[in-house]
């Protein structure tokens, strides 16, 4: 459609390198607000909406410019029911790694919104793009990767100011999903994503924190210092 093939105007940047205390308190807002949300309501992500979202991601940092994403919109209920019926095997074949009772802990939670989203998103990398040599990758050739990632974090971001919820559904397998969407055999499948409006709202909490699945580590835990083993 041509609102997602346009994108969105970038918004006028600072006059200088700090942000007017407002427009930072929203950067952090969207920053510690974010949530992985399983549950979406049925009314689709408006056209321009998803247009800024979509630029926002287009315009994360990447290695050597490379710009190696791209982002495949699924509508499609047959198609989002294969990958469902997927992720639904994979969630059962990872059980089998957890004791009782967190194994029935594990199966009752809801990991995914596939079929409830109004729309699934793919975002790929592209690893030849840009050509064989591309500036900064020589060494670290994984770095398109990184920067795909990056590209998810802005679409997550944008998407958590619109108001609009975001899934990544990580249980799957990207050989069969890449068969399911006619994915290249190159291109790396790197999120897929689930959008749409959260039903409930966002929660306070992630989901694995508030039922207490994971604690968030403290951060003086994870800050080093010069070395590997100062943290002081």
């Amino acid at each position: 459609m041509q609102e997602e093939k346009s994108g969105g105007s970038a918004p006028a940047l600072p006059p200088d390198g700090e942000f007017p205390a407002e427009a930072k308190n929203s950067v952090y807002a969207a920053i510690f607000g974010r949530r992985d949300v399983r549950s979406f309501r049925p009314e689709t992500v408006p056209d321009d909406v998803l247009a800024r979202i979509l630029t926002a991601a287009h315009h994360a940092p990447s290695v050597g410019f490379m710009q190696p994403w791209d982002f495949l919109l699924v509508r499609s209920r047959e198609l989002r029911g294969r990958i469902k019926e997927l992720s639904d095997r994979e969630r059962h074949a990872a059980a089998v790694f957890y004791d009782e009772p967190r194994r029935d802990r594990y199966l009752a939670m809801k990991l995914e919104g596939i079929l409830d989203a109004p729309l699934n998103l793919c975002v790929t990398c592209d690893p030849t793009r840009g050509g064989p040599q591309v500036l900064g990758r020589n060494s670290i050739p994984e770095t398109d990767v990184y920067s795909t990632c990056l590209a998810v974090q802005n679409l997550w971001l944008a998407a958590r100011a619109e108001g609009v919820g975001v899934g990544w559904v990580s249980i799957l397998r990207n050989a069969e999903l890449r068969e399911i969407l006619g994915i290249p055999p190159h291109v790396i499948p790197v999120a897929y994503l689930c959008l749409g409006y959260p039903e409930g709202g966002f929660a306070e909490k992630p989901l694995l924190e508030s039922n207490g699945w994971r604690e968030r580590i403290d951060l003086d835990l994870l800050v080093r210092y010069e070395t590997w083993h100062s943290q002081t």
